[in-house]
Order: structure tokens, then C-alpha cells, then sequence
């Protein structure tokens, strides 16, 4: 919302604040002023002239050399190449000395050896906003209106004297949406009154009831619709005052029937719109929902297709305008218009704000529809945009105004506990204090010892309890006035939960092994679902409704395809050493027909591609394999302190390399997987050999135990014995470790393999597996044979279990 600081004073006394100083108050009052912007880019000793003469320059085709009375009593020769100059026009003249935007200085000039004494200007040359010109005048020199007296400043004559204070609102205060609102708001901050503007609807022609009915078809979607009917208006430019607010509002003047509607909705807050009479049929009105299919042209000559779903204004026959939103063109008030049918209805802001989405059609009047305008200022609009036809397009209105009310909404009470606002503030605020404030905000009161029954006006329809009112002291007694106290009560000092902790420490110990966090889209494409496996079993897909592209349409069910999408997106970079992981959900869908909201699912994913140690002088590279990535989760499982960790291969899993993929079981439950991809799927996604990993975190934060950050040192010393066995190869190594820590009982510190030796020599499918077994007592050194004796246990335990032969 653009406030004129001018426009603004008309309302209000603004006197001995500038907009600086007014932008600060409301700001630090809650209503953000995002910019403040001066008119006057600097310009000065320009004014208002007269092209008394003009001829062709002597020694140019494209210049004409003008008289221009500036009202000094002596002409000025000015050469100017503006192609609608013309001989008595009134226009903007830069004399000698003058300044324009840009720090352009005006001297005496020769041009084509013709003496300028001047310059005639355009509004761009002025510093205006000249798209909210019409394209003639964009294209010359802006031509003033005949009324203006000579020598007059330009700025005062043009607005440029003004200052525009952009307000950034937040959805709730649509009140702020018109000059009055905002008016109000000054109002209460710099503890003014508000001027309402002082009008009189002149009622001389015919009696409105003869000639306009009015029905509503859709009482759900329209409360109440008000009209009046103005013969006799004469089209034509409006006011330079009303042009220069409506500008500065960021509005472009039309003519004066369309600015006085579009003024009254900027000064009111409630749009309005203009029907051509004549294009009424019968001076019928009726409101009621299209039909699937009908359509329209509206004013910006494009036909739209409409729904059952949208508000349409219609004279029984056809439609003349989309309710809310832009009228029809059928109906447009033209240079031929005569007689004027003005509209003022409270549409249902949620049926406008559907219609504008579907349309894609977003104008001033929906933008406050959506957001609810107050619902008593229909008939304060109506009646000041029929008096002000009346006096500036000469216009007689009709006795009467025709409407059909479904409700009018009355102004809302709410009572306020001073016990409750002092507690809740943190304040001693005295009723007298708290009443002086709703003084401020023009909110009637009643007084009940130290309750506060406040009625609030309708204009306000962001408030409707108690704490809303809380909300209003705090902000206008003002929040930096408020004293600073501690929290009391039953309090406890704030911490991580152990979920927040769990995937705290996730996210550091992937970190700490080398991987970099990434964040990706939940969105993807519907062809990239079934590439890999879903880790919690088969679901449909969730589609959005209205997506802004196919491959941003269905939420994703999987990590691994926005990882591979990465890792494709740094490798065309020239990137393509890549270790990264992510933390996010999943969407899991139990039927086709969402009629349940989607199951979320907190899912880990990783993928390395590349290599793990970069090209050295000092060591040679070394790419990604299998064993890496199994020993960062393994450092994962460690830190989370969960046992039990296996991995099984698997063949078949989607989109994973047959041969080097295993699934992930902890303490005998499924919970994910890992491996390389498959190469049709690292074509298809551009990416060199990369190996990922996928785990539930559910299952993560249900067995983690978290081991304690500080162990003692140990005391005495460790005796170490390592194996060499002989088993079949179908023995995972897993399988041997488990049953050595199962064995070997408490003694047993670490069991690590580092060794496995493949050779048809050894035996037909035989392998020779080497571990290594610590054992240490906390409380006393071993001996040799206390060691030996358990060595033995695991020998025995490693035979009768795996089939493991010893080798000698």
C-alpha cells in the first residue's frame, strides 16, 4: 500500500512530523514502512509556461523553435524537438539555472545556431513515473491543464512536492488498505483526530427504484450489494489533484468517472466499479455463480473461461463482470457513456481470493476483497463516488439507492481483563492509561471496575479477542516502553529433546567422516519414483493439485534421486569428488484417493562418488568403493551405541548394482540399505560410479543408546591373539565377528578383521578369513592362560558355528 504524505494530511494533522520521523512511528507501531520515497527527484525553478508561437527551426526539420510566456512579461525563444508541441498549450518549463533529476543544470544553448533560452520538459524528464501516463504524453511533452495561472512551481502543480510511504502490511491489517485506515492508524500513534471528508449526495434526477433491480443469487458469496445510478456524466480528464494522489498511489489515470472510483477505493478501502447504463439490460443486476465453461471478456480484453465456483455479475441475460475482480468489457464506461451504474458490494473475501487464483487475475479491487474490507464503508464509498461525479463529470443522481442485503455485520465487542494485560505484558498500566489508548484508536468503551467491554468498529476486522486488544496496548503504549522482567513459574531450563539430540549427533558424525550436508527439493518428478526401492515398503504417489512444473509435481518417496541430481549438478561444474548426505522426510501414501493425510517419514540418504583422497605428490589417489561408505555408517552405528548391525547382500533391490548392494538389518530388523548404483540408473542420471546409502531414521532413534563422550583410561594392559580360519565363502565376515564377541564373553575389548585371502588352493569355494581379538580386565592384568583359555572358547564357538577350520 503506497501512502501519499499529502494525500494523507488531508485526513489527518501530520504537522511538525516528517515522513522520516512518521515512517519510524509506524514502523516501531507494527505497521512496516518498507520505503520512503520523495517525488521530487531534484528538480527546481520549473514552472508553468505558455506556448504563445511556434515555427520550424531554420536549420532542422525535427525542431521548432517556440515562444513561452513564464509570466515574467517577456517570452522565451526555446527550441524544442517534442513532436505534439503545439501553440497554446500550457507546459512544464525548465528556465535558466533549473535543475532536473540527474543533476542536469539548464544554461542558455545554441542549437543549430538558434538561441534556446530553456527547455520544455516531459513528466520523464521531471523524474514522474511516466508508465502511469497515457502513451501519448509518454512520448512528448507533458501538456498541463488550461487552468493553471503562469509562473506557478511545478512540483506544487504536479505532486512532486509529495513524499509516498510504501507500507509493507501483514495480512491482517487490510485496514490499513485506504488512505482512512491508514489515517486512523496515524491518528492513534500521533494521539490526533481523524478528518472524515465532508460531502453531500445531491439527489435531483429519477427515483432509483424505476429504473435498477438488484437480486443475489448467491447469498454465500455476496452479503450485501448496493447501487446508485448517475445520468448525464461528461467524460473527460480528471482534476490534476486527483491524478497526482491516484500516481503517487500507483494508479494511472483514466478519465474522470474511472479515477473517482478508483480514488474513492483508495481513500475508503472499498473498490467500486462503473457500469455503462445503457449495456444493463433492463437495469438488471444479479448476482450468482457461473456456470462450468461460461465465459467473458473482460476489461483488458481477454476472454476468460470460467467455473461453478466464481462470483459473476449479471443483468440476467449475461454477464458484465467478474465479481470483485475486473468488470466486462461488454460494459466498460466509454467516451459514448452517458449514464453511470455504480456498484458497492461486500463480496466474501475467500470466494473473491479462489477466483483471482484460478483466473490468475490479481487486481487492486481483489487485493482487498481477499483480505476483507469493512463491510460499513459500502455506502460511504457509494455515496462519495455519486457526489464527486456529481460535481467533476456533471452528473445528476438518482433519488435512492437500490440494494439487497443478505447481512451486515455489526461492530464487535470484546471485554479486556486489566489483571490479564498487566500478566500478560509484564506491566502496571493504570485503566486510565489503557483507556487513553482506545481513545487514540476511536474504539467506544465502558468502564466495569477493571474490566474494559470494547466495542471494536468493523473497520477493524483483524480483532476479535481479548489478546488482539493486548496486542493494540502493547504496540501504541509502545514495545520499548514495556520493562524488561524474567520468566517466573514453574519453569525448566530449555534443552534438546533426545529426538533433537539424536539427529544433532547424526548430523555431526556424518560431518566428521568427510560428508557435506545437502538440502533438496520434497517435490520431484512422478518418472523418478520407482528408480530405487523405498525403504518402508510399496505407497502411492501424492500429487499436488496445481504445481508450477511437471518436475517439481509429486512428493518424493525416496532420498536417493535429488542426491544423484546433485552429485549430476557438481560433476557438469567439474566437481566430481562428492561425499554428501541429507536429513529429510519422505511422504508415504496408503491409498490412491488421499482421503488420510500422508505418513511423513524422517529418511537418511548419502551418496560418494569419485574419489576419497585427492591427487598428492605424497600418496596416490584412492576412488570410493563399498567398504568406505560401510565404515562411515559404521562409525554412525558406533556413536548412536547401537549393536547388532548386519549387512546381508541383496540381487534384486531397484535400481542398485546386483553385486555389490546389501541390506542393512539393526538387531534383526530391516532398516535400510546400501551399495553401488546401478549403471543404467548412473546413465540415466549423468553420474560417474557412485555408491549411496538410504536408513530409516525411526529405527535409528528407537535403538540409539549413545555412548558416554568419556571412557577411563584403561589401567592395565591388553593381550592381543589373532586367527586365521578357513570357511566357506558364502561365511560373511559379519557372521564370524558376531559369534567371537558372543563367545569370548567380557574379556573381549575388540574383534577387527584384517585379513581375507581368495584361492581355489584353499579348497573349492573356501576363504581364508584373518581377525584380530583384544582382550583386556578392567580390574587386573591377565595371564596367558586366562587368555588362552578363552582363546580357545572362540576357536570352538568359530568351528561349531561358521564351520571354520584353524589354519596352522
Amino acid at each position: 500500500m503506497k501512502v501519499s504524505y499529502n494525500w494523507l494530511s488531508q485526513y489527518v494533522d501530520l504537522s511538525g512530523v516528517t515522513p522520516e520521523e512518521l515512517a519510524e512511528k509506524l514502523t516501531r507501531s507494527g505497521v512496516e514502512v518498507e520505503s520512503v520515497e520523495h517525488l521530487n527527484k531534484g528538480i527546481s525553478d520549473v514552472v508553468v509556461g505558455y506556448v504563445a508561437a511556434k515555427e520550424k527551426h531554420p536549420n532542422a526539420d525535427k525542431l521548432n523553435v517556440c515562444q513561452v510566456d513564464v509570466g515574467t512579461g517577456e517570452n522565451l525563444q526555446i527550441v524544442c524537438g517534442a513532436p505534439n508541441v503545439d501553440v497554446g498549450q500550457k507546459v512544464p518549463v525548465a528556465i535558466v539555472g533549473a535543475k532536473l533529476p540527474n543533476d542536469v543544470k539548464i544554461k542558455r544553448a545554441k542549437l543549430r545556431n538558434v538561441e534556446s533560452q530553456g527547455m520544455i520538459c516531459s513528466a520523464k524528464e521531471l523524474g514522474m513515473n511516466d508508465k502511469l501516463l497515457p502513451k501519448e504524453i509518454q512520448e512528448g511533452i507533458l501538456v498541463l491543464p488550461e487552468s493553471l495561472h503562469l509562473g506557478q512551481p511545478i512540483e506544487q502543480v504536479l505532486g512532486l512536492n509529495d513524499v509516498v510511504l510504501e507500507l509493507g502490511l501483514t495480512p491482517n491489517r487490510s485496514d490499513c488498505l485506504s488512505m482512512i485506515g491508514a489515517a486512523y492508524e496515524v491518528a492513534a500513534i500521533l494521539n490526533r483526530e481523524v478528518k472524515l471528508p465532508e460531502f453531500n449526495v445531491k439527489e435531483e434526477s429519477d427515483i432509483i427504484e424505476d429504473r435498477v433491480h438488484i437480486k443475489i443469487d448467491a447469498p454465500d458469496h455476496c452479503r450485501r450489494y448496493m447501487a446508485r445510478l448517475i445520468s448525464g456524466v461528461t467524460l473527460a480528464p480528471s482534476p490534476l489533484w486527483m491524478q497526482n494522489y491516484l500516481m503517487a498511489a500507483g494508479i494511472r489515470p483514466i478519465n474522470n468517472v474511472v479515477d473517482i472510483t478508483n480514488y474513492c477505493m483508495m481513500e475508503a478501502g472499498q473498490p467500486l466499479h462503473a457500469f455503462d447504463y445503457k449495456a444493463v439490460s433492463g437495469g438488471n443486476i444479479v448476482v450468482r455463480l457461473a456456470k462450468d465453461g461460461e465465459k467473458i471478456v473482460t476489461l483488458d480484453d481477454v476472454e476468460r473461461t470460467l467455473d461453478s465456483e466464481m462470483l459473476l455479475i449479471t443483468d440476467g441475460t449475461k454477464p458484465i463482470g467478474i465479481a470483485g475482480v475486473m468488470g466486462g468489457a461488454n460494459s466498460e464506461v466509454t467516451e459514448g457513456t452517458c449514464n453511470i451504474l455504480l456498484e458497492s458490494a461486500n463480496f466474501v473475501g475467500s470466494s473473491i481470493r479462489k477466483t483471482s487464483r484460478k483466473l490468475g487475475l490479481r487486481s487492486e479491487a481483489s487485493l482487498r476483497f481477499e483480505k476483507e474490507v469493512d463491510p460499513k464503508a459500502v455506502e460511504f464509498a457509494l455515496d462519495r463516488a455519486a457526489s464527486l461525479m456529481a460535481e467533476l463529470a456533471g452528473g445528476k443522481v438518482a433519488r435512492g439507492i437500490a440494494q439487497s442485503v443478505v447481512e451486515i455485520p455489526d461492530d464487535k465487542s470484546v471485554t479486556l481483563g486489566m489483571g490479564r494485560l498487566n500478566k500478560f505484558l509484564g506491566t502496571s498500566l493504570s485503566i486510565e492509561e489503557v483507556t487513553g489508548i482506545f481513545d487514540r484508536l476511536s474504539f467506544p468503551y465502558q468502564v466495569e471496575v477493571n474490566n474494559i467491554h470494547v466495542t471494536v468498529p468493523t473497520r477493524r476486522q483483524d480483532i476479535e479477542r481479548e489478546e488482539d486488544l493486548f496486542e493494540e496496548v502493547a504496540r501504541l503504549y509502545g514495545y520499548d516502553h514495556i520493562p524488561t522482567t524474567m520468566p517466573f513459574g514453574d519453569n525448566t531450563l530449555g534443552m534438546l529433546t533426545r529426538s533433537q539430540m539424536l539427529r544433532r549427533t547424526i548430523r555431526q558424525t556424518l560431518t566428521s567422516v568427510g560428508l557435506d550436508e545437502v538440502i533438496t527439493y520434497s517435490l520431484t518428478t512422478p518418472g523418478n519414483l520407482n528408480d530405487f526401492m523405498n525403504i518402508y515398503g510399496e505407497t502411492h504417489s501424492i500429487s499436488l493439485a496445481m504445481p508450477m512444473s511437471e518436475e517439481r509435481s509429486v512428493l518424493r518417496t525416496n532420498m536417493l534421486p535429488h542426491l544423484l541430481e546433485t552429485a549430476a549438478y557438481n560433476i557438469n561444474r567439474k566437481q566430481r569428488d562428492i561425499a554428501i548426505f541429507e536429513l529429510g522426510n519422505v511422504f508415504m501414501a496408503e491409498e490412491e484417493t488421499l482421503t488420510k493425510l500422508p505418513r511423513e517419514k524422517l529418511t537418511l540418504g548419502g551418496l560418494l562418488c569419485g574419489h576419497r583422497v585427492a591427487e598428492h605428490w605424497t600418496e596416490k589417489t584412492a576412488p570410493v568403493d563399498f567398504y568406505l561408505v560401510k565404515g562411515m555408517l559404521d562409525a554412525l552405528f558406533d556413536r548412536l551405541g547401537i549393536a547388532g548391525v548386519e549387512y546381508h547382500p541383496v540381487k534384486n533391490l531397484a535400481g542398485m548394482h546386483p553385486g555389490r548392494t546389501a541390506q542393512i538389518l539393526l538387531q534383526g530388523k530391516p532398516a535400510g540399505y546400501i551399495g553401488q548404483v546401478h549403471p543404467i540408473m548412473q546413465q540415466k542420471y549423468e553420474v560417474e560410479e557412485s555408491y549411496v546409502f538410504q536408513l530409516s531414521v525411526e529405527s535409528l532413534l528407537e535403538l540409539a543408546t549413545i555412548h558416554p563422550g568419556m571412557v577411563s583410561l584403561p589401567r592395565y594392559p591388553a593381550i592381543s591373539r589373532d586367527i586365521a580360519v578357513l570357511v566357506d565363502r558364502e561365511v560373511t565376515a559379519g557372521k564370524l565377528q558376531e559369534t567371537v564377541e558372543q563367545s569370548a564373553g567380557h574379556l573381549l575389548e575388540s574383534v577387527r578383521i584384517f585379513d581375507v585371502y581368495v584361492d581355489d588352493r584353499l579348497g573349492v569355494n573356501k576363504k581364508s578369513v584373518a581377525l584380530a581379538c583384544t582382550y583386556r580386565d578392567p580390574e587386573k592384568t591377565l595371564t596367558d592362560e586366562e587368555v588362552q583359555e578363552v582363546h580357545e572358547r572362540v576357536v570352538g564357538a568359530l568351528a561349531a558355528q561358521c564351520g571354520a577350520e584353524l589354519r596352522k
